[in-house]
């Protein structure tokens, strides 16, 4: 039976490391660092915004490449196409009120960072990993951009319109239902029209892709006909996810932003499974994590992203899939087949399809866990342990496995809503002041947390080869949306962020010939405008 062995120290602690720069990037970089355990100074803000360096003592390097900009965070979230993004849901483009480039692009260089070290300790090659500020902010749009470059019309058409609710006395609430029966039985219980839940579930189901929610307007009228308490109840008795919007986090977090944006467990079974080391092989060209196999059971953004992350930087990806596959493969619009959206977080990855709910299937991912590096996955809490193919078994059959799981609310979730991208969002308390006479606060619908998720569940993955490739054992490691939040909550910014003087992108096909950025761009063989990796290695 594997043992779970105490929390390891954070993986940068007693790190001689060496951290220049200044301005936001290097303070972003920082902060995470500090996070991770590093000992640095006291960070300049007021420095000119620019290249942020890293330097482990073995020489290993990091680099942050930012835009020569007063306001790259502005400019950045102006000109990839972010605020275009983010605005639909009030039909103008609106600039999100986060350091969110920045802290987008800081996990990335961390993720680097350890990139850099793994590959000094697989190879022997002391090199270094540049990461693109520029690639980083395209990539958090790359599925707006891959949809919006086809010729394959929207199952949606894309109005302005927003998922928060406000109840008769004046509660801002936003609901989860990943069914629609669930969504069905909520609204009836409230009494709204049979024809507007009818035609509510489409749009509320596709605004994760689309980032606008334009639903029928007797779906507002039912809700502030009721008091809150009232909804309370009928979420209550439909199973409803729901929350109700504030600009704080519903429970506090002590040192929230301060420490490791996940955790990471090495998981011996006992001193005769522990696997030495293999020696550094002399191929310093090829990338940190080539040769590298990850399994990736993973649905909807988080975990695929994190894995087509991991994939840029060298793995082989393999995705578990459902018998009959992914069915998120046809999801509208369409580039040759398959889903634009799909294939920019997939694109690349080989795929088996696998049944996890009958004994064969869970012989067989169990099987091919023998011989990977990492099984990432996203499951709801419990599936994997109700499953039997949890970390304790899927480590028993792999002494060196990396265990990975990006979830919602990183622990326990009992009494909490289903961990969604917008339900995070709106506990945490990411949320601004709406526009909207008469609303207070409202969550963006551009898929923020997911997308920053994602590069935490790449920066976890990155650092739990890097911790097996030191000790020789299993690892397990957990990052989740909360803690994403918890990333953004430390990087708000101050006043409003003014767009004048920046250039806005609201056509996101055309940043193909944008001279910036077009560079980063690239088609692939099925035609899909998709965003080049954000990582280079020299």
């Amino acid at each position: 039976m594997t043992s779970t062995v105490p929390l390891t120290p954070p993986p940068l602690a007693g790190t001689d490391l060496t951290c220049d720069g200044g301005g936001d990037p290097h303070r972003h970089t920082a902060r995470q660092l500090r996070a991770l355990g590093a000992d640095l100074p006291d960070t300049p803000t007021d420095g000119a915004p620019g290249p942020s360096r890293l330097r482990f003592p073995h020489g290993a390097r990091a680099v942050l490449d930012w835009p020569a900009h007063d306001d790259g965070e502005t400019d950045l979230q102006a000109r990839a196409g972010l605020m275009a993004v983010h605005g639909r849901r009030h039909g103008a483009p609106e600039p999100l009120p986060l350091a969110y480039v920045g802290t987008v692009a800081a996990t990335a260089h961390v993720t680097g960072l350890l990139a850099a070290e793994l590959l000094r300790l697989r190879t022997g090659h002391t090199g270094t990993v540049h990461t693109s500020a520029e690639a980083c902010a395209l990539v958090t749009v790359s599925q707006y951009l891959a949809a919006a470059a086809t010729e394959d019309g929207e199952a949606v058409t894309q109005s302005p319109g927003t998922a928060t609710f406000t109840s008769g006395d004046g509660v801002d609430f936003e609901i989860e239902a990943l069914a629609p029966e669930l969504w069905g039985r909520f609204w009836t219980e409230l009494d709204a029209p049979r024809r507007a839940i009818s035609a509510g579930w489409t749009p509320f189901q596709f605004r994760y892709a689309t980032a606008c929610a334009p639903l029928p307007d007797e779906l507002r009228s039912a809700a502030a006909a009721r008091s809150w308490a009232d909804v309370l109840a009928a979420a209550e008795r439909t199973g409803v996810g729901l929350v109700r919007l504030t600009d704080a986090p519903r429970h506090s977090r002590e040192r929230a932003g301060e420490r490791p944006p996940w955790t990471l467990r090495p998981l011996p079974t006992d001193a005769s499974c522990l696997v030495a080391r293999p020696g550094p092989t002399a191929d310093p060209g090829r990338l940190p994590l080539a040769g590298l196999r990850v399994l990736e059971a993973g649905r909807r953004i988080q975990a695929p992203l994190a894995a087509h992350l991991l994939r840029a930087l060298g793995a082989t990806v393999v995705r578990i899939e459902p018998p009959g596959g992914d069915p998120l493969r046809g999801m509208p619009p369409v580039c040759r087949g398959l889903s634009a959206r799909w294939l920019a977080l997939n694109h690349g990855k080989d795929a088996v399809e696998v049944d996890i709910k009958s004994d064969r299937g869970r012989r067989d991912l169990r099987d091919l866990a023998r011989d990977a590096d990492v099984f990432l996955h996203n499951w709801a809490p419990g599936n994997a342990e109700r499953l039997g193919l949890d970390a304790a078994a899927l480590t028993g059959a792999n002494p060196r496995l990396v265990y990975a799981y990006t979830s919602g609310w990183g622990g326990p979730a009992d009494g909490l809503p289903p961990g969604t991208d917008f339900m995070v969002q709106a506990h945490e308390g990411l949320t601004a002041p709406a526009p909207t006479p008469g609303r207070t606060t409202v969550a963006s619908l551009m898929t923020v947390l997911d997308v920053l998720g994602g590069f935490l569940g790449a920066q976890a993955v990155t650092a739990a080869l890097l911790t097996r490739e030191r000790l020789g054992s299993a690892v397990a490691v957990e990052s989740s949306l909360r803690a994403a939040a918890d990333l953004l909550r430390g990087a708000r910014r101050t006043g409003t962020p003014d767009p004048d003087g920046h250039t806005v992108t609201t056509d996101l096909p055309g940043l193909e010939h944008d001279p910036r950025l077009g560079p980063l761009l690239s088609r692939t063989a099925d035609g899909l405008l998709a965003v080049d990796s954000p990582w280079r290695i020299s």
